[in-house]
């Protein structure tokens, strides 16, 4: 099982089972929140639905293909953080996130996001993690612009949100950069 220390007050854990009623009750309270940048929050209507996440997840962790995370601060579920994929093709893992409304401001995405991108080049050897964000979605493009990501372009009309279409943009670090500048832990 994958647990990841990242400091006194803040950890990641594989989602599980046991999670379910804390990433629906988040789910669920943030709704109006987490739905402005996010596709599948009016899919998650009741818990059962969380349920089809989390198992979803751990056949993608069973398969190497991704990784979902409890961000657990302060021994409180907060949102849910990993791997959307891992490509071993070409060595690339994609960062993907979510926080609570109310935690926000605390630094935890941040954090996670260091604590995932070391993971990705350290533990994985990976080559690159890249973070791809709505354009329009300024708070957390904020994340892999603080880490020091290279903003390597723009994708047109990458997902449809709600009957739009918005871009994403590109973040990427390879592990070169990653250990050139001293951003690691």
């Amino acid at each position: 099982m994958f647990t990841y220390n990242i400091d006194e007050e803040l950890y990641l854990r594989l989602v599980d089972i046991g999670d379910r009623d804390a990433v629906y009750k988040l789910t669920d309270e943030g709704r109006g929140y987490l739905r402005e940048w996010l596709n599948w929050v009016d899919g998650t209507q009741k818990p059962e639905d969380t349920t089809e996440f989390i198992n979803m997840s751990k056949k993608n962790y069973a398969d190497s293909s991704g990784l979902n995370a409890v961000i657990v601060f302060n021994e409180q579920v907060v949102g849910i953080a990993g791997y959307n994929l891992l490509d071993w093709n070409n060595y690339i893992a994609h960062i993907g996130y979510w926080l609570g409304e109310g935690y926000q401001g605390n630094g935890i995405m941040t954090r996670v996001s260091k604590a995932l991108t070391d993971y990705a080049f350290d533990h994985l050897n990976m080559n690159k993690v890249e973070i791809r964000a709505a354009k329009g979605n300024v708070k957390s493009r904020a994340i892999p612009e603080r880490l020091g990501y290279i903003e390597e372009g723009v994708i047109r009309s990458a997902e449809r949100l709600y009957g739009d279409y918005v871009d994403h943009v590109v973040y990427g670090m390879l592990a070169w950069e990653w250990n050139k500048h001293g951003t690691r832990s």
